[in-house]
């Protein structure tokens, strides 16, 4: 079994409206999902992500509007890293988010902070994988983001883990990194020695998703169990399903099915158009609707 790349990143902001503003409006991503949390009904959860709301691109927000900054620090994901088609696709975003500005730092890479404070880097692409990008009329679509490459991590003991991802999840050693690659996505994950505590707050990675096929998910469990007494149950989250636990260094790791989906409750042509909830909410939502940051003027 291998796991197929990054299936979905989720982080923290403290602004919903200025989150949706910045992914969506300009840095591109499709607008996919307006739902909650499902731990944590009170508390939005939105995704971003190509045109075919397909796993490798797929970035998702909670919001919780009285979240302090955070900081990333031992255990915690300091940066994720995108993909984009070239060397003149580096020159266009550096333009396009000092234009907005956004600072940049520009090398063999880019660099640049979201509103809330996340570390993203931009790096030209040179996987085989298939492109996963979004139209939007606010991006030239030849430089448009193609999904990720991987993430970046701090940890106490860069050599705690090593084992564990290689022997248990199959990861591939690659230089410095560790590589997750699978039937159709391939993503690393590389750690950097932490200088200081990190802090929980907007800006900050709350989980990884590794993407599992369907019909290895349980496999997946049974493995990690064997050896990790903290993994969860198999947890149902409507679009795929869910086990999570800490890897040795600390970071909440997420195995994800590809399947069923982001069509299971909206057609592919209308995602994110309307709050959708889990069933067991329903009778909630005209107080959520209330409680929840509008929004719905920005994704017109």
């Amino acid at each position: 079994m291998r796991l197929d790349g990054v299936h979905h990143i989720t982080l923290i902001t403290a602004d919903a409206r200025r989150n949706v503003d910045f992914y969506r409006n300009l840095l591109g991503l499709r607008f996919l999902k307006k739902t909650v949390n499902h731990d944590m009904p009170t508390v939005y959860h939105l995704y971003y992500g190509d045109d075919a709301a397909v796993p490798g691109s797929l970035l998702t927000y909670f919001e919780f509007p009285d979240a302090g900054p955070g900081r990333a620090g031992a255990g915690m994901i300091h940066t994720i890293v995108w993909r984009v088609p070239s060397t003149a696709s580096l020159d266009y975003w550096a333009d396009k988010l000092e234009t907005a500005g956004v600072k940049v730092e520009r090398g063999d890479t880019l660099i640049f902070e979201d509103p809330d404070g996340m570390r993203y880097e931009l790096l030209v692409d040179e996987s085989t994988d298939e492109p996963l990008v979004a139209s939007n009329p606010n991006v030239d679509p030849q430089h448009a983001l193609r999904g990720f490459a991987g993430a970046k991590a701090y940890a106490s003991d860069t050599k705690r883990s090593e084992s564990f991802l290689t022997q248990i999840l199959s990861f591939e050693r690659d230089g410095d990194a560790f590589s997750a690659a699978g039937k159709d996505r391939s993503a690393f994950y590389s750690y950097e020695q932490a200088s200081e505590a990190g802090i929980e707050g907007s800006g900050t990675v709350h989980h990884i998703a590794w993407g599992s096929e369907v019909d290895e998910h349980q496999a997946w469990r049974d493995e990690i169990a064997s050896v990790h007494p903290g993994v969860t149950p198999i947890i149902d989250r409507m679009y795929f399903r869910s086990i999570y636990f800490r890897e040795p260094s600390g970071v909440l790791f997420e195995v994800a099915t590809k399947g069923p989906g982001f069509t299971y409750d909206e057609p592919l042509e209308t995602l994110g158009e309307k709050l959708v909830l889990p069933q067991r909410y329903e009778h909630l939502r005209e107080d959520l609707v209330q409680r929840l940051t509008p929004i719905d003027d920005l994704l017109v």
